[in-house]
């Protein structure tokens, strides 16, 4: 018999008998294999029944023993077997899982059972620990050995995968040496590449529940919401957006030619020999291309493709639940891909669930973060065109759509407060910690004082030049001296104008006013009869509203809008131009757009410095 012993995620073999080399996805060559999730290091989740799955011989009987119990299992003619493990409590305590089949046996070591957390989104929740601000700090401390990570490997492509492959790698964009498709302990030499935004969730956690954590990342930069969906979901969806999506990507796939593109790589690479050998270069050393390349079929932009490469080869393993910090990619796709967005991302979610075997899973959206200038009073009306605002407003009415229907399990965290110019913003710490807080009250029952649950408007109301917006609780600010900021109102003309926002006044005792804290009063000079509002909108946004507390946890006010205008009907309302394409504005048309709102900020910033003349001239003659 021969025993395969999984030590730190490297496999190394022992022979007793007959020689059977393993492969990095473990296998034997007696077939015998079990899925590249099962190693040494790994956690299992508790309290659920567990799968253990593989491949052997049609008719294999294959015996998995963990923790006191042993299960079997029997390979059909796919080859595939599984056998379930009970669910069992969490334990800290390293143990032994061994799996066996005909004279093989696969021994997987220090394996705890705790909560496993799924990670998913594009480079924002890839972004590794040891490149954020105040990152440093966080790996020099990261002492946590029963916190275990795995990154799955990305190979992309329209088929469902059964399985990842393991291997070494070089993240460009933490610049360091990351293992992906091997399960890790958490160290100062391990944690630097892994997931910011998912290491400090996993670490606040463990800290307060003491449970051993396991963080799967299978994040990818530069997706959109609808790779991470499978594509025959996409394809029931009646959407015109979705629909219009999924044409355009058959259209793309279809005009690939394998042969068309291999021609144009040779000409390209005799073109560049020619060029070196006028230069008196040796190009004895260049090969000549061989192979086309893969094509759109194997991108990570394509339709389903994330989902077919990296959830699908983990579906079916038991896990806690999944955070999701995605949407700059989708901003390009312009209002036609914000509304692509509200009618995929719902199905995104219930397909994640499903494919998890739990279809109360819990699942937290981290909304999208910041990029770009920052938004300011004198620059307020500019940023209203930007599609990052219509995308958070996506993330927030689709959490809505689950919460209101009575999903206790489904979360939300905003995420715009945390601002930074750069599209991956190094404030990642914060991000993280909400979506701990979330966790800790609505999964672990931990409560002691947080809060995660943003305030919602119950009532607007628009009279006497104001609108009056009723809140769940009481909102405030952060404090800071600046003031209640971040609202815009427009009346039926569509002209926004930022609005000064007041709690509203219900009393007065002596010199002391008294405020109802539950209703915001928004008002503006420029906007005689307002009928809309619009808040935190811009990618970049001005926006400080949140739950009103002395002490206590960050909880925003999303982003969100009363109105249903596109970028087009603000163009035909401020220019009395018709949009070419009222889904995605030209190039032309949005600079047309950009140059009529700097006009109406600039209305107002005139409007304003007269007030203030006026006021002084007032204030002499008084005098």
């Amino acid at each position: 018999m021969r025993i395969l012993v999984l030590v730190f995620g490297l496999t190394v073999s022992c022979s007793l008998s007959p020689s059977i080399q393993a492969d990095s996805n473990n296998s034997t060559s007696h077939g015998f294999r079990i899925h590249s999730l099962f190693q040494s290091n790994m956690v299992i989740q508790r309290d659920k029944p567990v799968d253990v799955w593989g491949w052997s011989t049609p008719g294999d009987k294959v015996t998995v023993t963990f923790a006191g119990n042993t299960v079997t299992g029997v390979a059909g003619r796919d080859r595939l077997w599984k056998a379930t493990l009970p669910a069992m409590e969490a334990s800290a305590k390293p143990a032994l899982m061994t799996i066996e089949a005909k004279g093989d046996k696969v021994t997987l070591e220090n394996v705890l059972i705790g909560d496993v957390w799924v990670l998913g989104g594009q480079s924002n929740m890839q972004w590794g620990i040891g490149g954020v601000n105040e990152g440093n700090l966080e790996v020099a401390s990261a002492n946590f050995p029963n916190i275990r990570m795995l990154t799955i490997p990305k190979i992309f492509g329209p088929e469902l995968k059964a399985d990842f492959p393991r291997a070494e790698g070089f993240s460009r964009i933490t610049r360091e040496e990351q293992y992906e498709g091997d399960w890790r302990i958490c160290s100062p030499e391990t944690v630097g590449s892994m997931s910011a935004i998912g290491y400090i969730m996993a670490r606040r956690i463990h800290m307060a529940t003491q449970v051993p954590i396991g963080i799967v990342n299978t994040s990818r930069g530069g997706t959109t919401v609808e790779a991470w969906t499978p594509l025959a979901r996409l394809r029931k969806l009646d959407s015109p957006e979705v629909k219009a999506r999924l044409t355009a990507a058959d259209e793309q796939l279809a005009a690939y030619s394998p042969e068309a593109d291999l021609k144009k790589q040779i000409a390209k690479f005799e073109a560049r020999v020619a060029q070196m050998k006028k230069e008196g270069k040796d190009t004895s050393k260049m090969k000549r291309p061989t192979t086309p390349n893969p094509g759109p079929s194997a991108t990570h932009k394509i339709p389903g493709n994330c989902y077919s490469s990296v959830i699908s080869p983990i579906a079916g393993f038991a896990v806690k639940g999944a955070i999701f910090h995605q949407g700059y990619n989708n901003c390009f796709q312009g209002v036609r891909g914000a509304k692509m967005y509200r009618a995929v991302f719902p199905e995104m979610i219930r397909a994640w669930r499903q494919a998890f075997k739990d279809e109360a899973m819990p699942f937290c959206i981290l909304s999208q973060c910041t990029a770009g200038q920052q938004q300011t009073h004198d620059s307020f009306l500019v940023h209203l065109k930007d599609i990052g605002a219509r995308i958070r407003e996506a993330q927030y009415q689709s959490f809505l759509e689950f919460y209101n229907a009575g999903d206790k399990n489904i979360g939300f965290v905003s995420t715009y407060d945390l601002r930074h110019s750069n599209y991956h913003p190094r404030v990642k710490i914060p991000a993280g910690e909400r979506a701990a807080i979330w966790a800790l009250v609505s999964q672990y029952g931990k409560g002691n004082g947080l809060h995660w649950l943003p305030p919602t408007i119950k009532k607007m109301q628009a009279e006497d030049g104001a609108i009056e917006l009723t809140f769940s609780e009481a909102v405030g600010d952060n404090s800071d001296g600046t003031g209640l900021s971040g609202f815009a109102i427009a009346g039926e003309d569509m002209k926004f104008q930022p609005a000064e926002v007041m709690h509203k006044v219900i009393g007065k005792s002596g010199r002391k006013v008294q405020y109802d804290k539950t209703v915001l009063v928004l008002k503006s000079p420029l906007v005689e009869k307002p009928v809309h509002y619009r808040y935190a909108w811009g990618r970049n946004p001005m926006g400080d509203i949140q739950r009103s507390v002395r002490f206590g946890n960050t909880v925003m006010l999303p982003t969100q809008r009363s109105d249903q205008w596109s970028n087009a009907d603000l163009l035909k309302a401020l220019t009395g131009k018709d949009a070419e394409d009222p889904g995605q504005l030209s190039r032309g048309e949005n600079n047309q757009l950009r140059a009529a709102l700097e006009n109406e900020d600039r209305r107002r910033i005139v409007a304003e410095a007269k007030a203030v003349l006026e006021q002084a001239t007032a204030n002499d003659n008084g005098r």
